[in-house]
């Protein structure tokens, strides 16, 4: 990935932040006939409390019928977190009143993750990695759903059916596009732009610049 130092973001807890709060990840890998991208669902592996952190591992799953795991099995693949992204008008740098030397760019936030991917058959590897997906996203619902809720039978047999994905880290960048290389003046007049927009998207990278 291309990125100029003024862009760089390295602190492991913004990195893995952005990772918890955009779950969704592209996979890429190399396939037999060329570059493969798939998106799924990822977590970074707990550490119990009190033990030594090992290597940071993601989790996930994907269908059995799903060639990835086949063929990506053991391999160096790549995994992209999109965070919040928004276009930046030339209109809103305070600067284009005085010179007018402004152009349209793109605000965002993503981290890159370089991993070596391993395949889980055993249920008693899958059930876990299926739990611990479940907990985690329906936390915040009312009333949680779990796997037990679903009859035995039918979770057993879904257990034959998808693969559990190992992830293990090699590497973890970050780049954080929001406006840098710009003179304050501008950082302050394009977040205060973005703060009052009404797309979601727009408001969630203000919160990231910063006017100083």
């Amino acid at each position: 990935m291309y990125c100029p130092t003024h862009f760089e973001e390295h602190r492991p807890e913004v990195l893995w932040a952005l990772v918890a709060q955009h779950p969704l990840a592209t996979l890429v890998h190399q396939g037999p006939h060329g570059l493969v991208a798939d998106h799924l669902p990822l977590l970074r592996s707990a550490v119990p409390e009190g033990q030594p952190a090992p290597q940071d591992t993601l989790i996930g799953h994907v269908a059995r019928n799903n060639p990835v795991w086949q063929v990506a099995d053991g391999q160096s693949c790549l995994l992209v977190f999109q965070g919040p992204s928004a276009y930046v008008s030339p209109n809103w740098y305070a600067t284009k009143a005085e010179h007018g030397k402004v152009v349209p760019t793109w605000n965002y936030a993503v981290v890159h993750v370089q991993v070596t991917l391993e395949a889980l058959h055993e249920p008693s590897q899958i059930r876990p990695i299926l739990n611990t997906l479940t907990d985690h996203f329906e936390h915040s619902q009312p009333r949680p759903w779990s796997m037990s809720d679903a009859p035995a039978d039918f979770t057993e047999r879904l257990l034959t059916q998808i693969v559990g994905l190992r992830l293990t880290v090699r590497s973890i960048h970050g780049k954080w596009k929001i406006s840098q290389n710009q003179p304050v003046v501008n950082r302050c007049s394009v977040r205060d732009a973005l703060i009052h927009h009404p797309g979601q998207a727009e408001r969630a990278i203000a919160d990231w610049m910063s006017c100083t």
